[in-house]
């Protein structure tokens, strides 16, 4: 086998993972009490920035019966581009002192006859610098942008929603809805949603190999229970979907909030992704996403785009892929766990725009599937939520730049749950998730202890004091990160207590 084909087939194998590794970060919030979809109850009217700061699902019940004026939608939009502005400003002028700091220390370990003890302080102040210097370039460039673009997608759900809800409704009435692309979700199972999946087994046993070769495959989870748990839900819904060939189900022990899958029916979770769910809808949400990959077989379709390495890989022999300060590139398993946050590698992968097609089609498959393996379907939308609002701009996950806007996402989902038949009761909630989540708090310990002392391409000072923490607390408006000058209401009112 040539150096030139490994290299190629390498790059592929990075481009499909870059694709299709799809879910991530998320802090545990509470349960929805009920799965039931029911109407707003009335409430008082507030300021229209303070209705940024509710979720999704809040907002598709509310803003049929809020009433802003076109002035006061762009009078708000204006306003959040230039405190986007501004704040990415302010946190790249906080790069460039770190950059100084650090060249100022480093030219202190240039002095003679510096003592031990010195020298060990210097590289703990160095390698404290840089963490924080990360952090920070990793809100300026990536978390920012990330957080304003979901805000502006809820201000565009608030002044455009009522009219889609119209819509939907007309085409819930004269039946035009069964005509969209897929509609026919009673036939799930007994229809071709892309034919040749058999055909992309081998394609997938291929990947699979070259990842363990390339040494970015994390090592798989070991506790029988939870293994079983995550592949009876995974199987579950399979059973309700598409899939045309056997599923094979693996549990990774890695801290990445992550799931991806490979053509043939390949799926793989992440120990991290099982941590950050907080409802069996939304596991069955994200498997259904990965498991409708499989059915569309995106992962075949990208193999094959990726062919002409060149469109698609940047900076010669490394990929990164942005998912809660975690990177993966070409070398060891170590640096996709433990390196990221000195490595600082902020690469940004652009797929031709064919993430935004694929993207939108999983969302609508995976949302049928989920529903109809009898599991609440807006535990896509909730997950999705958790991710852009709670977390998603703390850690710059890269992700959202190459994936269709929140708007039409949001909306396309909310659109395609609207459709689907009613059911008179939905899985949420079940006492095996419970137990899986219990399952996994002497593993979560485990690795917390274990991963100090594992190595990493990140050169590690030990005996240093910890670098101080993110200023970031969950669910923190980016406007109140950013020192806007008039706070929201929550802010104003947690300010006060």
């Amino acid at each position: 086998m040539s150096l030139a084909w490994k290299k190629e087939a390498r790059r592929a194998l990075v481009v499909v993972l870059c694709e299709l590794m799809v879910f991530w970060p998320a802090f545990a919030a509470p349960a929805p009490k009920s799965p039931a979809r029911t109407a707003a109850a009335p409430v008082e009217p507030l300021p229209l920035r303070d209705y940024l700061d509710k979720s999704y699902l809040t907002l598709f019940q509310l803003s049929p019966e809020l009433h802003f004026t076109p002035a006061q939608f762009q009078a708000e939009l204006i306003r959040l581009q230039k405190n986007q502005q501004r704040c990415q400003t302010k946190f790249k002028k906080k790069v460039d002192a770190f950059k100084q700091q650090i060249s100022e220390a480093q030219k202190e370990l240039k002095k003679k006859d510096l003592s031990s003890a010195k020298r060990h302080e210097i590289h703990c102040k160095i390698q404290n610098l840089k963490f924080e210097e990360t952090q920070e370039k990793l809100l300026a460039q990536h978390g920012i942008p990330t957080a304003y673009q979901n805000l502006k997608a809820k201000l565009e759900l608030i002044q455009n929603w009522p009219a889609d809800y119209k819509q939907i409704r007309q085409e819930l009435a004269d039946g035009a809805y069964r005509n969209r692309r897929w509609g026919d979700v009673k036939d799930i199972g007994f229809r071709s949603i892309a034919p040749g999946q058999a055909n992309d087994i081998k394609t997938g046993l291929d990947a699979i190999k070259q990842m363990k070769q390339e040494g970015i495959m994390p090592p798989e989870l070991k506790d029988p229970a939870i293994v079983e748990y995550v592949k009876s839900v995974a199987q579950r819904v399979a059973a309700h979907s598409d899939l045309q060939v056997p599923l094979h189900v693996y549990v990774l022990n890695s801290k990445t909030i992550n799931a991806f899958s490979l053509p043939g029916g390949y799926l793989f979770v992440d120990r991290g992704l099982l941590q950050s769910a907080d409802d069996e809808a939304e596991l069955a949400g994200v498997l259904g996403h990965e498991i409708a990959h499989v059915c569309a077989r995106h992962g075949h379709k990208l193999m094959e785009r990726a062919t002409i390495a060149s469109l698609f890989y940047q900076a010669a022999e490394i990929a990164g892929i942005m998912l809660t300060g975690g990177i993966a590139s070409i070398g060891t398993y170590y640096a996709l766990e433990y390196g990221f946050q000195g490595l600082g590698l902020l690469l940004n992968l652009k797929l031709l725009g064919v993430s935004r097609q694929y993207e939108l089609q999983a969302d609508q498959l995976g949302i049928q599937y989920s529903w109809n393996a009898g599991y609440d379907p807006t535990g896509f939308i909730r997950f999705f939520d958790k991710m852009a609002t709670q977390v998603g701009y703390v850690n710059g996950m890269d992700w959202f730049y190459d994936h269709p806007p929140f708007y039409e996402r949001m909306v396309d989902a909310e659109r395609e749950i609207d459709f689907l038949p009613k059911k008179s009761q939905y899985v949420v909630q079940t006492s095996a998730f419970l137990q899986m989540k219990q399952e996994l708090q002497p593993i979560i310990a485990k690795a917390k202890t274990e991963n100090m002392y594992k190595p990493s391409l990140v050169p590690h000072e030990k005996g240093c004091e910890a670098p101080p923490q993110i200023h970031f607390k969950p669910g923190q408006n980016v406007d109140d990160i950013c020192g806007s000058s008039t706070p929201t209401a929550a802010a104003a009112k947690a300010a006060k207590t």
